[in-house]
């Protein structure tokens, strides 16, 4: 039996190019006599998809190092414990992890996974790496910690039908906003107002979005929750409220653009004259406070507080490449996930 893996074969300088960006490689399956102590061996069985990977393939500073040419692609996963040296996981364990990446068995060590018992219980084992997970967690904090929304207010959520936003806008509404949502279809529109209990669904593509947003935006935005940048965030900032929260999450408009080509707010100063808070994080800034958010999470969907929404690719590891391409296009309601092998029993942890 062999090993698959994805690796990136080439950095892009705009859109991924499938069968050139990443290349397969095929290598033997690690075995349990080579681990050393304080590691495990695992098996794959779901990654997540999200935006902010296209930005760990550019040789640039960030708030990770660059994926390395030849290096497996980095991804959250879930993956199973087949053979143990540490005393934080045991053989059949469901774990996850950001350092197994696109390949169907790996070797990590200690302090590179989150062992089973750190995890909330949860009736859906793809909630920790989505609901539960880094998509969550983002959405959690970026909405509670930066864009405090209050009772009453307008809350306004780009890339609403996406895995973050669709949980940004939920949480927006837990607290009592009015929540406006922004996304690619009608049917994403529609998803957005009848399952997920958003006030306004507006399709950005819509020949009177423009006229939409203005209406549905006339008592001006307390907070703005941005995961698109672009022109939606020039037309937000057109219709802040003084004093208004911007977070400040993604920009996937302009992630697959060459740097000549991006475009940057046209009317920043409106941050001055309304006195706007913009503030960027990263979810990683909250690690502390990981476990009670993801507690909270995982209470919330269990209730039925917070909805969740999964768009499973199946057919294993090699479909990863198109699926990310895909999310770029828009393809997903909800997170996107890649099953590479299904958890048996995939109903509980």
């Amino acid at each position: 039996m062999s090993n698959l893996s994805i690796v990136l074969s080439e950095r892009p300088v705009d859109d991924i190019i499938p069968g050139k960006t990443f290349v397969q490689k095929i290598t033997p399956i690690p075995t349990a006599d080579q681990l050393q102590d304080k590691q495990i061996l695992v098996e794959t069985l779901y990654i997540s998809l999200d935006p902010a990977m296209r930005g760990w393939l550019n040789d640039s500073r960030s708030y990770l190092p660059p994926v390395k040419i030849g290096e497996v692609m980095r991804a959250s996963s879930i993956v199973r414990v087949l053979a143990s040296k540490s005393s934080q996981a045991a053989v059949g364990d469901i774990v996850t992890t950001m350092y197994a990446g696109w390949t169907q068995y790996a070797i990590i060590k200690e302090g590179r996974f989150d062992p089973a018992s750190s995890l909330p219980k949860t009736s859906c084992a793809t909630d920790l790496i989505s609901g539960v997970g880094m998509t969550g967690l983002t959405a959690y904090f970026g909405m509670t910690k930066i864009g405090e929304p209050k009772a009453g207010d307008l809350v306004v959520v780009s890339g609403a039908a996406g895995a973050t936003g669709s949980v940004a806008g939920q949480i927006a509404k837990l607290n009592g906003a009015r929540v406006v949502g922004i996304a690619g279809s009608d049917d994403k529109a529609r998803y957005l107002t009848e399952r997920l209990g958003f006030d306004v669904g507006l399709n950005y593509k819509a020949a009177d979005f423009k006229q939409k947003f203005s209406a549905a935006t006339k008592d001006l935005i307390d907070v703005y929750f941005d995961n698109v940048g672009g022109e939606i965030l020039n037309m937000a900032l057109r219709k802040a409220k003084p004093f208004a929260r911007f977070v400040m999450c993604g920009a996937i408009s302009q992630y697959n653009l060459a740097d000549k080509d991006k475009r940057g707010p046209t009317n920043l100063d409106r941050v001055i004259t309304m006195r706007i808070k913009m503030q960027g994080f990263i979810v990683t800034d909250f690690v502390k406070e990981y476990p009670v958010a993801k507690q909270e999470l995982a209470n919330w969907l269990e209730t039925g507080k917070i909805k969740r929404q999964e768009h499973i690719i199946m057919g294993g590891l090699a479909k990863a490449e198109q699926g990310l391409v895909d999310l770029f296009k828009g393809v997903n309601t909800g997170k996107l996930l890649v099953e590479v092998k299904p958890v048996t029993p995939k109903a509980s942890l």
